[in-house]
Parts: C-alpha cells; sequence; structure tokens
C-alpha cells in the first residue's frame, strides 16, 4: 500500500482540529463565509465544488510551483474525480485509480493525511512514480474529507515543486477539506438512494432537485430528512420512475399551484 512507503509522510486527521497562523478563511474577506453562501445560493454541488478547488489552488499556490487540485469519490466498487481545477489534476487523480493505490485514494479510506514531499523520495519501481515524473509533478498532499457511510473522499493538491506544502498549507488544505465534507454529504446520500451504477457527477448535479422535492414531502408530511427521502424513494420505486425526474415533477407540482397535487408521494 502506498501509505506504508516511509518516504511518505502521513498525519491522522483530527476532525474540528484548529488551524495555526495565517488563517485565509478569517482573514481573505471571510473565505469560509463566501464559500457557505456560495452553496446555499447555487444549490448545485458540482458547481459549489468547482469553485472551492480553484479557490484551493488561488490560496495554496501563492508559494511557488503551479498547483492543480481534485476531489476523489470513493464508494463501493467505484472511484472518481467529481471536481478538479484543471485536466491534469484529474488525470493525476485518474492514474491512481489505475493502480488502485496512491496518496489520494489512501487518504480517503484511511480518512488520514498524507504528503509526498518530493517524487525523487519514491522508489524507482513505483508506478506512480512514473506517473508523476511524466505529468512533472514533483509533490502531493491529499486531505481526507470525512463523509458517512461507505463512501470516502479526499482533497488532492499536486504541485510541479518539491516540497511545495510546508505546515501552513496543510492546515488550510485541510480547512478546504472540511468545508467540502460539509456540503457532499447530502449529495452522497442522494446518490446512495439513486441507482448504484448511476454517474456520480449526474447524481450530485441533480442534488438541488432532489433536495428541494424532499423539502417539500417535508413540508406536506410534517415529517423529518430521512423520512422524506424514503417517502420520495418509495414512490420512485413503486412506479418506476427515476428519482430526479419524480422529484421534478413534485417541484413543478409546487410552482403551479396545483391542490392535491397527485404526483405528490404521500
Amino acid at each position: 500500500m502506498m501509505a506504508q512507503d516511509p518516504s511518505i509522510s502521513d498525519h491522522p486527521s483530527h476532525a474540528g482540529e484548529e488551524v495555526s497562523g495565517s488563517d485565509p478563511f478569517e482573514t481573505d474577506s471571510g473565505l469560509g463565509a463566501r464559500l457557505h453562501h456560495l452553496v446555499a445560493d447555487s444549490g448545485d454541488i458540482v458547481e459549489y465544488l468547482d469553485f472551492l478547488t480553484r479557490t484551493a489552488v488561488e490560496v495554496i499556490g501563492s508559494y511557488g510551483g503551479d498547483v492543480f487540485c481534485g476531489i476523489t469519490l470513493l464508494r463501493p466498487r467505484r472511484a472518481a474525480t467529481v471536481s478538479s481545477s484543471n485536466d491534469l489534476a484529474q488525470r493525476m487523480d485518474e492514474a491512481q485509480y489505475g493502480f488502485d493505490d496512491g496518496p489520494c485514494l489512501t487518504a480517503a479510506r484511511e480518512a488520514r493525511e498524507v504528503y509526498i514531499e518530493d517524487v525523487d523520495d519514491l522508489p524507482p519501481s513505483s508506478g506512480y512514480r512514473k506517473a508523476m515524473e511524466d505529468f512533472g509533478v514533483r509533490s502531493v498532499l491529499a486531505s481526507p474529507i470525512l463523509l458517512p457511510g461507505d463512501s470516502a473522499s479526499a482533497l488532492n493538491l499536486y504541485s510541479t515543486a518539491a516540497d511545495a506544502f510546508p505546515p501552513r498549507d496543510r492546515d488550510v488544505a485541510r480547512r478546504f477539506a472540511e468545508e467540502a465534507s460539509k456540503s457532499m454529504q447530502i449529495a452522497v446520500r442522494i446518490a446512495e438512494l439513486t441507482d448504484t451504477g448511476a454517474d456520480l457527477r449526474a447524481a450530485m448535479e441533480g442534488r438541488h432537485i432532489i433536495d428541494t422535492a424532499v423539502g417539500v414531502i417535508m413540508s406536506q408530511n410534517h415529517c423529518s430528512q430521512e423520512e422524506a427521502f424514503a417517502i420520495l424513494r418509495k414512490a420512485s420505486n413503486s412506479r418506476n420512475i427515476k428519482l430526479r425526474d419524480l422529484a421534478q415533477t413534485i417541484i413543478d407540482g409546487m410552482i403551479n399551484h396545483s391542490p392535491g397535487n397527485p404526483n405528490t408521494p404521500t
């Protein structure tokens, strides 16, 4: 396993760990608040994560070398990059999926930070070392994104410079991972309720539609979010209608002010 290589620094994940030194989430015009407002206003988890990866590159990549960022999501029998700052970040993620090993997979699976300070520290026989060299990547930082259930995730940062992520940047990366965790939990729950073969990115793009329909069901049935999900899923199965399509029908019925809308599951 990649994590067993002594040349790789790894650190346990500490939920809610306080960040030391300059914190852009506090000093950069309220970065944390801006991220919160974006996910609340847009309702589109993919748009939010794309903004988060680009912002992470801007904040963390200010000390020299080119930096790229991707977010890996692992579900049973499947791994995918659900957001990336550019194509290189996605290709570096996908190289690890091909080996079924690498810092982002280790960080996600074992819920701990993994840092490759310099590609030269990896064994010459390492397939992942060759992939890093081929793409001109010298250092990699992977921070776990904590999710419920069988899903796992990681925020992956790549740099063309060696030892590009000092302690301050690793602390900031953890903060970005925490922000991603907050927004991804609902999307992951939706993906679990949909067909397991569905594309992860498509499932996440439909988050705002299903989430809105769940809110309608909660209001009409005076039930919890979990109960509303169960009602929607049961209606989807019994009527042989895709979850997202049924959710859209419910929303359309609400917008059209149709009293006793027959498409609203009860």
